[in-house]
């Protein structure tokens, strides 16, 4: 089975922190969403260049991800 990471998406946000898009993704794997939190303060210090009135952070998984599909509510086609 494959470990599982995570990155630190940097987003640019408007004005009311809506509308969030990625700007950037730190090279860094964490190992733990909690590592990926620790690393958020000094990430969002160093990507405070970018041009969005509000930027923030967020850990997502990075790597392989499986889909489940369940056959029981699947619709079926006709």
């Amino acid at each position: 089975m494959d470990q599982i990471f995570y990155v630190l998406a940097i987003m640019g946000c408007g004005d009311d922190a809506g509308l969030c898009q990625q700007a950037r993704v730190e090279p860094v794997r964490y190992t733990s969403v909690a590592a990926c939190q620790d690393a958020m303060p000094v990430a969002l210090h160093r990507n405070a260049d970018l041009s969005f009135p509000v930027i923030s952070a967020t850990c997502r998984r990075d790597g392989p991800q499986w889909a489940k599909i369940d056959r029981n509510t699947a619709q079926k086609g006709g």
